[in-house]
């Protein structure tokens, strides 16, 4: 089998964490503008991950791309605050509903404020829209709603994306063409595509380059396929002059993504199955991104260190 077929293991929890870490409100603008304009921006927000994941730590978590915790606060000139937990979820589950009011009332109970939370559905089956956990016994009775953005719906309105300065519309498409596109060589034009538009938008040079790391990292190609996409991509700086990203400058983003996963992984393995040996700090740093994006949905089902990192 030739480099060009060879297939890579696409890992989207990573580049839509990042995205969401630096573009929250651009998210909220975008997916849930109603929502975007209740929040008082100027009070600033927090990321409360480790509170999220200490929650979420013993709940039967079926694959999402991501999940966050943030504390916004309202402008209702309310001094309370809210939190805003966001779930992306990557493939249609039948205890989706449930498991989003499960992490509702344990958020609720534990910091005894207003729980929003919104559900990000990023998988193509149309007919999976969950929007309501309900059950009923003996005279007892619970509903419990929460919005939800499908991402497919978006496809019918592209040229809408296209012309979206937001630059999470940069995101929601390479999402889209991550899930949709399986052959290599029109993964490759489409993502050549896609960087065009990023570098037509007049972003600033920081942005342009984070946003090009999500997009990168989002659409993994075969890797036979990486020197033409590099060339390609070099070819529209030359001609837009904009030396952004080079080589270099993409093995370095390769290497935070790297730190990243391990990151993520590390503190995984501290919440469920405590301090990480040295054995298991060696194998780590001896993984490449396709191990450790795998470890990082794996450790969700593993009974163990070992049989996790598989020695």
């Amino acid at each position: 089998m030739s480099d060009a077929d060879t297939s890579r293991s696409s890992d989207h929890d990573s580049p839509w964490k990042m995205a969401l870490d630096a573009y929250f409100q651009e998210f909220l603008g975008l997916l849930f503008p109603d929502i975007e304009k209740q929040v008082d921006w100027s009070r600033g927000y927090s990321f409360l991950d480790n509170e999220l994941q200490k929650i979420t730590a013993d709940a039967n978590s079926g694959r999402r791309y991501a999940d966050k915790l943030i504390r916004v606060y309202a402008r209702d000139g309310c001094e309370t605050w809210v939190l805003i937990h966001v779930e992306v979820q990557g493939e249609p589950e039948d205890d989706f509903a449930e498991r989003m009011y499960t992490y509702q009332y344990r958020l609720r109970d534990r910091y005894g404020m207003d729980v929003v939370s919104l559900a990000v559905l990023a998988d193509t089956r149309e007919t999976f829209r969950p929007t309501t956990f309900h059950y009923e016994r003996w005279g007892c009775e619970l509903t419990y709603t929460f919005p939800t953005a499908k991402l497919i719906d978006w496809e019918q309105h592209w040229e809408a994306l296209e012309q979206n300065p937001n630059e999470m519309s940069l995101v929601v498409m390479a999402q889209l063409h991550a899930k949709r596109l399986k052959d290599g060589a029109t993964r490759k034009d489409t993502k050549v595509a896609l960087t065009r538009l990023l570098f037509e938008r007049g972003y600033e040079r920081a942005e342009v380059v984070r946003l090009f790391n999500i997009i990168d990292w989002m659409i993994q190609l075969p890797y036979g396929l990486e020197p033409i996409f590099s060339h390609e991509v070099d070819e529209i700086q030359e001609e837009k002059k904009m030396a952004y990203v080079n080589t270099l400058e993409r093995q370095a983003l390769a290497k935070e993504r790297m730190s990243v996963l391990e990151s993520t992984l590390r503190n995984q393995i501290k919440l469920k199955f405590g301090e990480v040996p040295a054995w298991a700090d060696q194998r780590i740093q001896q993984a490449d991104d396709t191990e450790l994006s795998e470890w990082v949905v794996q450790i969700l089902s593993a009974d163990s260190l070992e049989a996790l990192l598989n020695t």
